[in-house]
């Protein structure tokens, strides 16, 4: 069994966040003007209204605003067009900019991962995107060491011990703040989701030195694994029952008792797991992989998942780390409150710092032939049919009058923007030694136009682009320093950051 604990440099030290300054309050003091001014102007012959159907300082949605806001709406002639438009079609179909699409989506890159694809993988209908990542990172280096024109691992088999792991990882931080009331802040948001699909590249790391891996061959996808919802909402359920077990022995003292009762709940949970998923090779089992390389030949190895991560595959996971751009807050290292998934193992490091730092990052990892794992806020200015990541080719303003005006900073201070998808860069395009836009392979199957990939732009990259996984050899020193440093500033449980990709 290998260890599932991360030996720092040094003992690791913890203080709060400290906010970064900026001029983003300006901007809003401005826009806070200019929309002032238009009431103002809006409302200039209020005064000479009834009583009835007024606007009050509470409710300006009153019958004469009702009135003025229809007619100032259907007096250009445009809005009658948008109009009849939008009712009819989605919104992003109305406002493409269609210039800007083929001037954007192009799947040409002159620097690329030279074993990117075979296969495109499909998660399908579960959170399992940061499995899928990191597995196609690996498969890159697999298939390029064994010559291979196709390899996947299982993302079932890290699938199963994750969720057994996590389901542990909620029972202790039940235990830990039974003290706290049921309905306090904390313990409601354990108990909102007590576990889920998603994961970050440090939990990778806890799982390949505690269970390694496997080929898919010998442990493919269940019903379950590639359709969760049904699988989670039991475990879910059954993790909030043992929640309320677990916090009434703990008042009562009964110490003696919570271990026995809490081994038969991770017992019940590992049958839920392997009746649903499949009964999964242990990490110190013997298994078999049987391939053919590109040219033909037969090859058999006997080995461990512990020894597949460590021997066959040869990645050096723990080398490599989180770069993450939060304009919210200083350069740093950071960490997330009570976030993880196997109990003594490595916490969730980010290192903060300038965007531009991790586009360096990643296009010497690219040019290297090192394909680059990373979290984004996807689903924002992003087409699946046409494979596009772009942030000028939809025009809210141009359809609506009102654009999308929130900066990075502000949309992961407001609550609308997080770490929501991982993927893999595979490619860039360089012009005078500056990205222009760069190709990214999903997990979503063989859809669109680009066949499983997209196309992102640098601006896009720029505003939805929160992290990338690099290591020492391609990043600057004093934060590869930082890093190594383990003096964390400690970011709040609910933090956009702790969102699992």
């Amino acid at each position: 069994m290998g260890s599932n604990t991360s030996k720092p440099t040094r003992q690791a030290t913890y203080k709060t966040a400290v906010a970064s300054s900026s001029s983003d309050d300006d901007e809003l003091v401005y826009k806070l003007q200019h929309l002032l001014g238009t009431t103002s102007t809006a409302n200039d012959d209020d005064d000479d209204d009834d009583d009835e159907g007024q606007a009050t300082e509470l409710n300006p949605i009153s019958i004469n605003n009702l009135n003025k806001w229809e007619e100032s709406l259907l007096a250009d002639p445009k809005n009658q067009l948008a109009l009849n438009c939008f009712t009819g079609n989605d919104i992003t179909k109305i406002i493409a900019n269609t210039s800007k699409m083929n001037q954007n989506n192009v799947d040409l890159f002159n620097v690329t991962v030279k074993f990117e694809g075979g296969p495109i993988t499909n998660q399908k209908s579960s959170g399992r995107c940061w499995l899928f990542a990191s597995t196609n990172v690996f498969k890159e280096f697999m298939k390029n060491k064994y010559n291979l024109d196709s390899f996947e691992f299982s993302q079932n088999y890290l699938f199963f011990h994750d969720k057994l792991q996590k389901c542990n990882w909620f029972l202790n931080r039940i235990l830990d703040s039974y003290d706290e009331d049921l309905d306090s802040r904390f313990v409601q948001f354990l108990l909102q989701l007590p576990e889920n699909d998603g994961g970050q590249w440090d939990m990778v790391q806890n799982l390949l030195t505690t269970v390694g891996l496997v080929p898919k061959s010998l442990y493919p996808d269940s019903a379950s694994s590639i359709s969760s919802s049904r699988l989670n909402y039991f475990i879910n359920n059954k993790l909030r029952e043992f929640a309320l077990i677990l916090r009434k022995l703990k008042s009562d003292e009964k110490a003696t008792e919570i271990k026995e009762v809490k081994e038969s709940m991770l017992k019940e949970i590992y049958d839920i797991l392997a009746l649903t998923l499949g009964v999964p090779p242990k990490p110190t089992d013997e298994i078999t992989w049987e391939y053919k390389d590109k040219f033909g030949n037969f090859h058999l190895i006997k080995t461990t998942p512990l020894n597949f991560y460590k021997d066959l595959l040869g990645f050096p996971a723990e080398n490599y780390f989180s770069l993450i751009h939060d304009p919210r807050n200083t350069e740093g290292l950071y960490t997330v409150d009570r976030l993880g998934n196997i109990e003594g193992g490595k916490p969730i490091e980010y290192v903060n710092t300038s965007i531009n730092n991790l586009k360096e990052a990643a296009i010497a990892m690219l040019q290297a032939n090192e394909p680059v794992f990373f979290g984004s806020d996807v689903g924002k200015f992003e087409d699946t049919t046409i494979g596009l990541l772009d942030v000028e080719s939809w025009d809210y303003q141009l359809g609506f009058g009102s654009g999308m005006n929130l900066s990075k900073k502000q949309r992961l201070l407001s609550g609308s923007s997080q770490m929501t998808h991982a993927m893999v860069l595979t490619g860039v395009h360089l012009i005078d030694g500056k990205p222009v836009r760069f190709r990214v392979e999903n997990s979503w199957g063989e859809y669109g136009e680009h066949k499983g990939y997209f196309v992102m732009s640098d601006k896009w990259f720029d505003e939805y682009v929160l992290q990338i996984v690099t290591c020492e050899k391609y990043t600057k020193k004093h934060l590869t320093n930082l890093w190594k440093g383990k003096d964390y500033s400690v970011l709040p449980y609910y933090d956009p950051m702790g969102s699992l990709a």
